[in-house]
């Protein structure tokens, strides 16, 4: 499945990302207040999740991920005290042996009192909307889901993109999988720099937003505070979603720096405390802002990785 991108040609900077659910807490307060095994509350409420269980040898989509087998999301989920994961769905996910993993994945995860959301996306979905809405009826026809969160970037490796034409795509996109969703909302992973770039009498980000449910800001560092934190980039776009009642998450990476495109972009390379005292920063500076909802990490598997498992 296609993933944030580390860096962008647009800005020649990693991006910093902020997932935005809905209904993930009843307030602010509620999404932020867990512990973790024992630990001080942490800020992190939610994770992506790319990957799956599934024996390659039986079907090409496969990565014999242990991890993601139900009962283990379910226990890394229960012990980091989170409300949400973000489920990697491939394209038809209602064939083969992804049709029993997902349904199972998250009947788990559900009994767990933890949301699950679809994720998946192709950069060349914005211009051929009817696939998204082909992977959304596909998604929500296997697995009761309670959103879906698309991650498509048409506008990556792709040098001075044409944004005006990229966001009415991109809505276009988002309208035709809202028809194919029904109640079930959508969500977006959308790069921080969106919310800096004039898009007609608004921003990209702004335009984009319109459209859906919810958000995901991306906009990675290793560090909150500074002119190059996590704080200074998830700012424009957070007042964005919070102007348009949209509740969010501010993401945060864990890959390792070569993945990520540099050691600032990600805590691959310090470590999990680290990770949990920058991210209270982060709460610190946006949890009385309307909509928020926590810290969501990048990825299961890095961050397994930062924590020794």
């Amino acid at each position: 499945m296609p993933r944030i991108s580390r860096a962008s040609a647009l800005v020649g900077v990693g991006l910093a990302a902020v997932i935005v659910t809905t209904g993930i807490a009843a307030s602010p307060a509620d999404a932020v207040v867990h512990s973790t095994e024992g630990s001080a509350p942490s800020a992190i409420t939610s994770m992506w999740a790319w990957g799956n269980p599934i024996d390659p040898a039986t079907d090409a989509r496969g990565r014999g991920q242990a991890e993601f087998e139900p009962a283990a999301l379910v226990a890394f989920a229960q012990a980091h005290g989170l409300h949400s994961v973000y489920l990697s769905v491939p394209w038809a996910a209602n064939q083969g042996a992804f049709a029993v993993w997902l349904p199972e994945a998250v009947s788990a995860l559900h009994a767990a009192g933890i949301e699950v959301s679809a994720l998946g996306g192709d950069a060349s979905w914005a211009s051929q909307p009817a696939l998204a809405a082909q992977w959304v009826s596909d998604a929500l026809a296997t697995a009761p889901f309670d959103a879906v969160q698309f991650d498509v970037e048409p506008w990556a490796g792709v040098p001075d993109a044409d944004l005006g034409t990229i966001v009415t795509q991109y809505t276009a996109m988002l309208d035709a999988a809202t028809t194919a969703a029904g109640d079930v909302p959508i969500g977006v992973d959308l790069p921080w720099w969106l919310a800096v770039k004039p898009v007609g009498s608004g921003t990209a980000f702004g335009a984009i937003v319109a459209h859906a449910q919810s958000v995901a800001i991306v906009a990675f560092a290793d560090h909150a505070a500074g002119s190059d934190g996590i704080v200074a980039l998830a700012s424009p776009a957070v007042s964005e979603a919070a102007a348009a009642n949209l509740p969010f998450t501010v993401g945060v990476e864990t890959d390792t720096p070569a993945v990520a495109g540099g050691a600032q972009y990600t805590f691959g390379d310090d470590s999990a405390a680290a990770l949990e005292t920058e991210t209270a920063l982060v709460r610190s500076a946006f949890g009385a802002t309307t909509g928020y909802r926590g810290v969501t990490v990048e990825h299961l598997s890095a961050w397994r990785t930062l924590l020794g498992q």
